[in-house]
């Protein structure tokens, strides 16, 4: 084993905590992702800084949260000269690798501004989330013909799958019985069988890159982390044969609703339901044409997963790489009259994460189950310690979970924070809600799940009484329900007076604000008594030369 571990840094795409056999799950197997929670630990309450793709993807490559970084929504730019992971990681002489998708969106007018040109080495990293880029994947729409950033539409056309946009005619239409091609961005084909061989699929494409890079990487010796980020089970939800029919109506667990919801008096869960993909997947219909599919998904990439893992053994890689494995989001599915993602309930907002930490220090804690409230933030400055690169508070608003992975102790959080910036929507658009003001913010201690709604009133999720989230105290006139309000309302506002952007306030920095006398910056001395008392310097060296 070298002196640092290399890191695997595993993301799936809108994978819900609950759709793991080793998170409860009862009809979906995935005996690969349990067998590494068993052999690491597996974290129960894990939360995203955002429930959207491209904000909490940039507060886990920051180590950042949303109000810090800015990138408040999908192709919102991470600006130039935000510090990331693949910033902090480079300077300490690890590679940081990119293998999938980030959903970043260059800063294209501050590189103009700073004279950066977008294909130089700077570019391509600014460009890139500070990661060098083995293979990027980002392709989410139906009518780009040949993604950009990706080779994934060229591989398809060298093994025969000719079109103008591989991407949407293969890997994500599937053929009816008369071999009509059918789109799965239309949720009623999910249940087609992706136009693809499973070998040739994006999942298992990319889980081929990611061998490729570790090849790469053996040869060229410097420690590294890879992040290997799936596009999948993210829609358009289609899946390759034989994944496509494994699961049917009775492997798919009822919604998580009530009627008491659906009637609620609060202007923007009301426009929530009233969102095109919540009226949607609140139909049974549609649930039960997607949930298989998803779930199809899920085992594939398990499947794939397994595959990666045996072959990292066989190359004597699993005995010096830390595996982390975790989602950007979740996915409502139906659940509380919602889909996608967008809103707090903890199908959207909390994620899986299972860490197994090869080293020594760790065999403690094997197949340990951890309740620690952790957010995804906490990935950064765990990675940047395994990798060797001294820790950056000045920077990195996250914590090291080093001590829950080492059964160590001296972790602890009171509560976790997350954010979403919805002025693009439906919802802001039927409640006329200017963009400034379209936003919300979630804080949780463990138990309590408080909802500041910008204009609108609070939610309040008691989880101990109501784990399911069904009762919105947010109203409630009880006093202690109110006492509640008051303390997490204080709390918010604690957090977010905090210091969020000294992203320049180095040690070194601090260190000399704090020796202004000493430099010669004298501020209510009033003799050179006073000044040689409090500095241990002679005045008169403050004294320019040959000057009396």
């Amino acid at each position: 084993m070298s002196e640092h571990p290399n890191v695997l840094w595993i993301m799936a795409d809108q994978l819900r905590f609950d759709y793991l056999s080793c998170y409860g799950h009862p009809h979906l197997h995935t005996p690969h992702m349990d067998a590494l929670a068993a052999r690491g630990v597996r974290f129960t309450n894990a939360y995203v800084q955002s429930p959207v793709c491209g904000p909490s993807r940039m507060s886990a490559y920051t180590g950042r949260y949303v109000r810090s970084h800015g990138s408040t929504w999908n192709g919102m730019p991470l600006r130039v000269g935000e510090p990331t992971l693949g910033d902090h990681l480079r300077a300490a002489g690890a590679r940081a690798v990119l293998v999938g998708k980030t959903h970043m969106a260059a800063d294209a007018e501050g590189m103009a501004w700073l004279g950066i040109p977008p294909d130089s080495e700077i570019g391509v990293r600014v460009s890139e989330c500070g990661f060098e880029p083995f293979e990027r994947d980002d392709g989410l729409h139906p009518d780009s013909a040949r993604q950009r950033w990706s080779a994934y539409d060229d591989y398809l056309v060298s093994q025969g799958f000719e079109s103008d946009n591989p991407w949407g005619d293969f890997a994500n239409s599937g053929l009816d019985e008369t071999g009509e091609r059918l789109s799965a961005w239309l949720l009623k084909n999910s249940r087609l069988a992706a136009n693809v061989p499973e070998e040739h699929s994006e999942t298992a494409y990319m889980t081929d890159r990611a061998m490729a890079f570790m090849e790469d990487a053996m040869a060229d010796g410097r420690p590294w982390m890879c992040h290997l980020s799936y596009i999948k089970p993210h829609w358009p939800y289609i899946v390759p044969a034989p994944y496509h029919d494994m699961y049917d109506e009775r492997h798919i667990v009822p919604p998580v609703r009530s009627e008491a919801e659906r009637d609620t008096d609060h202007p923007l869960i009301r426009a929530y339901h009233a969102a095109r993909v919540c009226k949607s997947f609140s139909r049974d219909h549609v649930r039960e044409h997607v949930i298989p599919a998803y779930m199809g998904l899920i085992k594939q990439l398990d499947d794939n997963l397994g595959r990666l893992f045996a072959w990292m053994d066989d190359k004597g890689l699993s005995d010096n790489t830390i595996i982390a494995f975790t989602s950007d989001h979740g996915d409502y599915m139906g659940d509380h009259w919602m889909g996608d993602k967008d809103f707090y309930h903890e199908m959207a907002v909390k994620v899986p994460l299972i860490i197994a930490d090869p080293r020594p220090e760790a065999e403690g804690t094997r197949g340990h189950v951890s309740d620690d409230l952790v957010e995804m933030i906490d990935l950064a400055p765990t990675f940047m310690s395994a990798l060797g690169c001294p820790p950056k508070p000045h920077v990195i608003e996250g914590r090291d979970l080093t001590p829950i992975l080492h059964g160590t102790g001296g972790f602890s959080r009171r509560y976790v924070i997350s954010e979403h910036d919805y002025h693009w929507s439906d919802m802001a658009s039927l409640l006329d809600v200017p963009q400034e003001d379209a936003r919300t913010i979630m804080i949780f201690d463990g138990r309590w799940k408080y909802i500041r709604c910008e204009g609108f009133r609070q939610v309040l999720f008691d989880l101990e009484s109501d784990p399911q989230e069904l009762t919105d105290l947010g109203a409630s006139e009880a006093e202690d329900h109110a006492a509640v309000r008051r303390r997490m309302e204080a709390a918010l506002l604690t957090w977010a007076t905090r210091h969020h952007t000294r992203i320049t306030a180095t040690p070194q920095v601090l260190a000399g604000q704090k020796r202004a006398a000493a430099t010669g910056i004298l501020i209510g001395f009033w003799d050179e008594a006073e000044y040689e008392a409090e500095t241990d310097i002679a005045f008169d060296s403050l004294q320019p030369a040959g000057k009396p």
